[in-house]
């Protein structure tokens, strides 16, 4: 572009966002800016109107002689047009909310130019939000609020990816490069693949993402957010609003307190957070009907940011006083710790929905006007009132729940259900709530040996829940109490969150976050004009081992699934997978490596310890997760009977893949629906030596899920695994299983 106008161009696509240029008012009139070539040689935006210079890049130029070129890359650059190697400016040196493959975050230690990543300020305004993601000059990577308060640091990078980020290196995942000498800190990345397309970025709610472009869906499969939670962003919310994790949406004002702009937080801005309904009283000793400013408390949360300690107050009656002898004191907390006192606005307070109810969560009380507070009491009584007799079964049932929790020997449950706070963490609901939510049971997504699945919605904002309906006294108890004292204490992105129960009488019904893209068998072997392309199922395999790997090495018990199939790994509306159904699930104590238990599980998916009576480990999950493995690869049941015919066992499929990886015939065995898509072979075929190790005959040849993981991401290469002796026999094989290694590595 030689001095050539181009319009409709914001500051932003033209790179513009940075430390020290930072918009706050994007261009968005198409017909008044004109991007050009100034006379001394520097780029500029004028307004066609007046004239004045809107943005410029302020290079420092040493010719009037420059053009201005987009490179293949997405790389905007201002440069000599004699000389491509004299570049005065660059568009990669001011990324705004993405990063592009060949672009650098990170800083010049020479130049102290600051490359980092500046999130929107909302869903359609390019403008600068509050939120960026950058290093610092030792090599860490931060998410930053306000430039200034750090909710999520990276670690230390160890040569493959940083201690905070391990999901950032694997085979699916791009070349990663960090650099860190006497000029320069920064880390960049290259594409695997140039067919492929990533999203690196920081997004408008301050977390980090990275995903590909699915273009069978045409949309984007983001496997990688960090913080995993909303509410593990600093402040995300705004003043004098709280952050509930299980809520949608996550986001409310405090009581006392409206949006500041409803339009905001529908473009998904809520950095405005909430303003009084009322205003305070200070300012006099009474106000014209002779009332003070009063306390309301908000219980069990996660206190503010910036709190004052006041050492001189020795109760919570003098603590309240010492705030209330300030205007500017909006809250105060009395604890364990003292008092502390808050001014100005409160940010990043965050409900405690799990807290334990032992009173040791933290108390916060906000400073409201008088009339404000006797309002909120009226409307309080009146709804306790109106609700204390339909909730009373509700309250019974909790009671209930929590003594069994407690029981430690001869009751429902072997150990107490807590999560890392020691809370429940799920809600009591009532049956004629759910009954009326799911439309008296009218829409019906599933069901099993245990009950029926059905759709419905909850609150006022419609969110949408699967309400699982437990059937048969025994059976449904069991499945019941397994659920509960398992999947009901932990969160992890790949297993499915139980948002509360209902137990009246003989119902028992289980609540959980509704997941639109259903189960994988139904993409897997139901007819269906939507195929899940490779990408998406070799994400779904390490989704899955991730989950898997979590149960069994991350929680305070070890938690044995006992049931891993296709039609208990769920989909939500990115295709993430999760695994549900935790009816059949065995909690061990971290003392203890195997148990005694019943056969449990599913036919086809069963490791042989459980048909051979012996004691059984999370292996089991391991060998269940292998055979799902090849479901995945070929799109088939593993049992179909096109496998079986006229009596010959040894088309078998898992017997397929462990004889054919020998001979590099792996491309044969992939689902046929995907033979006009891109298929990487190199990712079918460690997917296969993967689920081959994970079927081996003895616990102690599988693999456990956190090798899994590495193996599936490339971290660790894999060896060619034995042919499983049992499986062959079964089949009738006559093939020697010495023809393979029957090391791992």
């Amino acid at each position: 572009m030689h001095s050539q106008a181009a319009t409709g161009l914001s500051p932003t696509t033209a790179g513009s966002r940075s430390v020290s240029s930072r918009w706050t008012n994007p261009v968005v009139d198409p017909a008044s800016p004109e991007l050009t070539i100034s006379g001394d040689g520097d780029m500029v935006i004028l307004d066609q109107t007046t004239k004045s210079v809107i943005w410029s890049t302020r290079a420092n130029t040493t010719t009037n002689d420059t053009i201005a070129v987009l490179m293949n890359d997405g790389n905007f650059v201002l440069r000599s047009s004699s000389n491509a190697s004299m570049v005065f400016w660059q568009s990669f040196d001011h990324p705004t909310d993405s990063l592009f493959a060949g672009a650098k975050i990170g800083w010049n230690k020479v130049t102290r130019l600051n490359r980092r990543l500046v999130s929107r300020k909302n869903s359609i305004d390019q403008a600068a939000g509050l939120y960026s993601l950058e290093f610092d000059i030792n090599g860490i990577g931060h998410l930053l609020w306000n430039s200034t308060v750090p909710y999520w640091s990276s670690g230390e990078w160890n040569g493959q990816f940083f201690g905070s980020a391990p999901e950032m290196f694997g085979a699916s995942i791009p070349n990663f490069t960090f650099v860190n000498n006497d000029r320069e800190v920064y880390l960049t990345y290259t594409l695997k693949n140039d067919k492929v397309f990533v999203h690196a970025a920081i997004d408008v709610n301050g977390r980090g993402l990275a995903g590909v472009w699915l273009d069978s869906r045409q949309s984007w499969l983001h496997n990688y957010r960090m913080p995993l939670h909303y509410c593990d962003v600093f402040a995300t919310c705004g003043p004098f609003a709280i952050c509930t994790d299980n809520n949608d949406p996550f986001c409310d004002c405090m009581t006392g307190f409206a949006i500041r702009s409803p339009k905001d937080w529908e473009l998904e801005d809520r950095t405005g957070g909430c303003t009084r309904n009322t205003p305070l009283n200070c300012g006099s000793t009474k106000n014209k009907a002779g009332l003070t400013d009063k306390f309301y408390s908000v219980q069990s949360i996660i206190l503010p940011h910036n709190p004052v300690n006041v050492q001189t107050a020795a109760s919570k009656q003098e603590c309240s006083q010492v705030c209330l002898s300030n205007c500017s004191c909006t809250a105060y907390s009395y604890g364990k710790s003292g008092c502390s006192v808050w001014y100005d606005e409160l940010y990043n307070v965050r409900q405690q929905s799990d807290a334990p109810a032992d009173g040791d969560g933290e108390d916060l009380y906000i400073r409201l006007a008088a009339k404000e507070v006797q309002s909120v009491e009226k409307n309080k009584t009146g709804t306790i009132v109106g609700a204390s007799i339909g909730a009373g079964t509700a309250a019974i049932c909790l009671m209930i729940l929590v003594l069994m929790f407690r029981k430690r020997k001869g009751g429902w449950f072997a150990r107490r259900v807590e999560n890392g706070q020691g809370g429940i963490g799920v809600t009591a609901f009532r049956y004629i709530d759910l009954q009326r939510a799911t439309k008296n049971f009218s829409e019906k997504l599933g069901g099993g040996s245990f009950g029926s699945v059905f759709k419905g919605c909850v609150g006022d904002s419609a969110l949408p829940i699967a309400v699982k309906r437990l059937d048969g006294a025994r059976q449904g108890e069991k499945q019941f109490r397994a659920e509960v004292n398992s999947i009901g204490i932990i969160q992890h992105i790949n297993l499915v969150k139980l948002i509360g129960f209902c137990c009246e009488g003989d119902k028992k019904l289980l609540v959980y976050e509704y997941m639109p893209n259903r189960s994988l068998d139904v993409h897997l072997f139901k007819a269906s004009d939507k195929v899940l392309d490779w990408t998406v199922r070799y994400q779904i395999a390490i989704g899955v081992a991730r989950g898997l790997a979590y149960l069994h090495d991350s929680c305070r018990d070890c938690i044995i699934h006992c049931d891993i199939k296709p039609e208990n790994i769920l989909l939500d509306a990115s295709l993430v997978p999760k695994i549900a159904d935790f009816g059949m699930a065995k909690v061990l104590g971290r003392e203890f490596s195997h148990a005694m238990t019943t056969m449990r599980g599913t036919v086809g998916y069963l490791a042989p310890e459980w048909i051979s009576g012996t004691i059984v480990t999370s292996k089991v999950d391991v060998y269940s997760y292998g055979m799902v493995l090849f479901e995945i690869v070929s799109g088939r049941r593993n049992s179909s009977q096109e496998y079986f015919r006229d009596g010959d066992h040894s088309p078998y499929f898992p017997i397929q893949v462990a004889r054919k990886l020998l001979n590099g015939e792996i491309g044969n065995l992939v689902d046929a629906k995907l033979l006009h898509g891109d298929v990487n072979l190199e990712e079918v075929e460690r997917v296969c030596k993967v689920a081959c190790w994970c079927i081996q005959d003895s616990e102690f040849d599988r693999p456990t899920m956190s090798e899994v993981v590495k193996f599936l991401e490339g971290i660790v290469e894999l060896k060619m695994p034995p042919l499983p002796r049992l499986l062959n026999a079964i089949t009738g094989g006559s093939h020697s299983t010495s023809l393979l290694s029957s090391d791992l590595p």
